[in-house]
């Protein structure tokens, strides 16, 4: 009787944990939101089949027409977040902006664009406008007089356009700031608050931020009405990253970074240097080693950023060296390692450094190296799951290479001459006669298109798309290296 009653109280909590578990996930569907029949439809071909516990949690008052202030980490879903609110109240036919979105770097702008139009799918006509630093001002003035919906920029640029009158926000219902605490470490506090100046005082604003300091708080205070307070970084899942720091003496740092490098082999790396100029001298120092590696750092024009970002995103470059800034808004999927070539200033950026390996259940490596000077700010770091060593243990590699599975095509041919990927994908498939397995990635911008290509198979396809038409239309075309 005993050991009967034991089986049953078993099974009834076997059975409350399970419908508790239903009710969990049933509070995690899209479809408990008053979202379209369309939006629907659309978020489920694009795979958001539940949502995160940044969208579970801030996605009801954002609906609402609620402020929120949200922290969450990067990688979370932080773009839907707010992008759904934003494109649910958004009135099509009134061809005006209504929404602003404050990124810190011309990349993350980039990204949030380009994920909004993939939020918008089910909606036709929502013009969405990038404004960033870095690109000519004039074709940007020519597509505000066009009109848009939606502005995406960095603020110092966003200010000139309203300062010049370009840009007018007299209709704007919704300012969202996305990674506000490194926009206030990037000492963007002037410009934003220059840039709400123009901004109506009735809106909704949403502030989105990896962490919270003071400053954060502050900026909460003096432009959100009754924000809502969400933070979820404790309720989402952490990333599994095997933490190694080695020590090492300074003239010794490059040959540990060619060591970690040899002993893992990583598909894809992003090394962290504190300067553009070590950021630089890094990565000749690993090409001269044939260790493929490019370097994305302040000093570049925007055609190199781009050059740059596109080889590594799509398969054609394996490391990547970077500065904070330059790095920010970087959304690759699948990065295998992160290595801090100098140890981090604190903490906090730290966790932002190796938050982009381990990512989707995946197990992902971080490495830092310090060098003897650093021992103390080094041993702060300490802790029960990271592994200190020396150097010295790593096996040493006086020769190998690291080459990328990928080389990129560059197309003198864009948005501008109406380029669709299909376009280029039916020309390197048709008359040019490769697989469709030896195309990669495909990135299209304004006057250029790019295509990455099997190794094997890239002078073959440089070949064909030199003698061969694209639209019906001859293009320059060079391989990028």
């Amino acid at each position: 009787m005993i050991i009967y009653e034991k089986k049953q109280t078993i099974i009834y909590a076997i059975l409350s944990l399970l419908i508790y578990k239903d009710k969990i996930m049933a509070s995690r569907q899209f479809s408990t939101l008053s979202l379209s029949v369309e939006t629907l439809k659309n978020l489920d071909e694009l795979g958001y089949k539940e949502m995160t516990p940044v969208q579970a949690e801030a996605l009801p008052p954002v609906l609402e027409g609620k402020d929120v202030i949200a922290q969450a980490k990067t990688g979370s879903g932080k773009t839907a977040a707010f992008g759904l609110g934003v494109l649910t109240k958004l009135q099509v036919k009134k061809f005006r902006v209504q929404t602003m979105i404050l990124c810190p770097t011309r990349e993350l702008a980039d990204q949030v664009a380009k994920e909004l139009r993939r939020l918008a799918r089910a909606t036709h006509n929502i013009k969405i406008l990038t404004l960033c630093g870095g690109s000519a001002f004039g074709p940007q003035l020519g597509s505000l007089r066009h009109g848009a919906h939606i502005v995406v920029g960095t603020p110092g640029r966003i200010h000139e356009h309203l300062k010049k009158g370009s840009l007018n926000l007299e209709n704007m219902d919704t300012l969202v700031l996305d990674e506000a605490d490194r926009m206030l470490d990037m000492g963007f506090i002037e410009e934003i608050e220059q840039v709400i100046s123009y901004a109506p005082a009735e809106r909704q604003t949403l502030l989105f931020s990896a962490t919270f300091p003071e400053e954060i708080n502050s900026l909460s205070q003096s432009i959100q009405k009754d924000a809502i307070s969400i933070k979820t970084v404790a309720t989402e899942s952490s990333n599994k990253i095997m933490e190694h720091f080695f020590g090492t003496d300074q003239h010794e740092k490059l040959s540990a970074l060619v060591n970690i490098l040899g002993t893992y082999e990583p598909e894809t790396t992003i090394v962290f240097a504190n300067t553009k100029i070590e950021c630089q001298e890094i990565a000749d120092t690993l090409r001269k080693r044939n260790i493929d590696a490019l370097a994305i750092h302040g000093d570049l024009e925007q055609y190199e950023r781009n050059d740059v970002l596109v080889q590594f995103s799509n398969g054609s470059c394996s490391v990547l060296i970077a500065t904070d800034v330059a790095a920010r808004g970087l959304d690759i999927k699948d990065l295998a390692m992160v290595i801090n070539y100098d140890i981090p200033y604190d903490e906090s950026t730290y966790t932002h450094r190796i938050g982009r390996t381990g990512r989707a259940g995946k197990e992902g490596l971080a490495f830092t190296l310090f060098t003897n000077d650093q021992l103390r700010h080094a041993n702060e770091y300490k802790n029960e799951t990271r592994i200190f060593d020396d150097a010295s243990s790593l096996k040493s590699f006086k020769s190998f290479s690291i080459k990328p599975p990928n080389v990129t095509l560059v197309i003198e041919g864009g948005k501008k001459d109406k380029m669709r990927p299909g376009d280029i994908l039916g020309a390197l498939t048709g008359d040019a006669g490769l697989k469709g397995s030896s195309i990669g990635k495909i990135d299209i911008y304004e006057r250029q298109s790019y295509v990455a290509i099997n190794r094997r198979d890239i002078l073959e396809a440089h070949k064909q798309l030199q003698k061969g038409k694209i639209k019906g239309k001859n293009f320059s075309v060079w391989i990028l290296e």
